[in-house]
């Protein structure tokens, strides 16, 4: 079973990009559940480990796990309210997001015991890293399953407006990386961040995986193959809601318990997480792909 932990919100959306005080439709949204719903519809065991309020908006957002298969046991459950993101879509459907957050279900997240012995992976990132005092227990949830030997994603995923102290978030994420395995992030989120692929391996990821849009990925390793990149697949953009957050989900499925990776390994890797995001950048909000749609739902790995 793959582990995904962080918050579920609704996503704001607007039903014509450009127009700032249209109309706004809310999707189910939020990074980690993006994550987990997208491994659901690619066919993996996964579970959401979370606090889901019980509003109108946390029903439906369960409702969505659900139907794409996730195991909601882990979930907990508050009366505050659901966290709400406005999205604006630019011209060429990228996303950009205002927070909705004070006294919201999932900054209350708590600790839970111990993950199941069946547990091979464990996502993380995005607003339940920041948003205290759920990220202290988000943190504390990373440190004890990666000393237990669970293979662990970090994905930062940064939202800049809800980090109060940069400085002080930076060297946070610094302190989380000799727990993390597989390290993902964006370009955008490399450049806030600062330091570079070389001091983050060497700071304890087995790989980091670098996402630059319709340009593709590049994966740097500690062992086996030193970097990989693969082109972005093409495709007609609506918005890229949820696109990274359908890259973390192809890679945990194919890539996690594996062990290391030869470089055509890797390459087939990223070449169906590409694949996987471009479908959701066609699709509006949040829609990743279920297995059905990709041309080879589970890739051989070399």
């Amino acid at each position: 079973m793959i582990v995904v932990a962080g918050e579920a919100l609704i996503d704001l959306v607007p039903e014509r990009p450009g127009d700032r005080l249209g109309p706004l439709s809310p999707r189910l949204g939020g990074g980690p559940y993006n994550t987990a719903v997208a491994l659901g519809r690619l066919g993996a065991k996964a579970a959401f480990c979370s606090r889901v309020s019980t509003d109108g908006f946390g029903e439906a957002l369960l409702d969505g796990l659900r139907a794409a298969g996730v195991d909601t046991s882990l979930v907990q459950r508050g009366p505050e309210p659901t966290t709400l993101a406005v999205a604006t879509v630019g011209s060429d459907g990228a996303a950009g997001y205002g927070f909705y957050a004070s006294g919201t279900a999932d900054r209350l997240f708590e600790l839970p015991p111990e993950l199941p012995s069946g547990v091979r992976a464990l996502a993380l990132g995005t607003c339940s890293l920041v948003l205290e005092p759920g990220a202290s227990a988000y943190e504390a949830l990373l440190r004890r399953e990666s000393g237990r030997g669970v293979f662990t994603l970090l994905d930062p995923n940064i939202r800049a407006g809800l980090i109060p102290d940069a400085y002080a978030y930076r060297a946070r994420f610094r302190s989380w990386l000799p727990y993390v395995s597989l390290l993902k992030l964006s370009e955008e989120d490399a450049a806030w961040l600062g330091g570079g692929v070389e001091s983050w391996l060497a700071a304890g990821p087995e790989a980091v995986v670098l996402t630059r849009g319709a340009a593709g990925m590049t994966v740097w390793t500690r062992s086996g193959p030193r970097e990989v990149s693969v082109p972005g697949e093409r495709v007609e953009v609506v918005d890229t809601i949820g696109a990274g957050d359908t890259v973390n989900a192809a890679l945990l499925h194919v890539v996690a318990g594996r062990g290391p990776l030869s470089a055509s390994g890797w390459r087939a890797a990223l070449s169906f997480a590409a694949r996987a995001a471009a479908l959701t950048c066609g699709e509006r909000g949040a829609q990743p792909p279920y297995a059905s749609a990709l041309r080879a739902p589970t890739p051989p790995l070399p």
